[in-house]
């Protein structure tokens, strides 16, 4: 599974709303249907985008289907962005260093 299936599904707020109630708790997808002004069918199709991109998984109990989050993909794509992360930390900090050697040196004239 890449990446891009992971950061496609979460640049839409409906996913990114469904996953963090789901991330709270399982729940049937009648449940996660009720929070929204959706039909069932779209609710199902937003259900699918994100399984697809491995950050759910749907099982049956009984009738129901419940949804239960799979962190994996999530820890994987943290991964990815800690990468910038600690980049953007490092640059920041040379900056800071950078200007307080600049600040040092107007205060003593050098």
């Amino acid at each position: 599974m890449t990446l891009d299936s992971v950061f496609s599904s979460l640049a839409d707020p409906t996913r990114r709303d469904i996953l963090k109630r789901v991330a709270e708790g399982e729940l049937s997808v009648g449940q996660i249907a009720q929070h929204y002004n959706l039909t069932f069918a779209a609710i199902s199709k937003h259900l699918k985008v994100l399984e697809k991109a491995k950050l759910i998984m749907k099982r049956r109990r009984g009738k129901e289907q419940i949804v239960s989050i799979m962190p994996d993909m999530l820890a994987v794509a943290d991964g990815y962005l800690e990468q910038y992360r600690q980049m953007w930390e490092n640059r920041l900090d040379r900056l800071e260093v950078f200007l307080i050697e600049e600040q040092t040196k107007s205060k003593t004239g050098a």
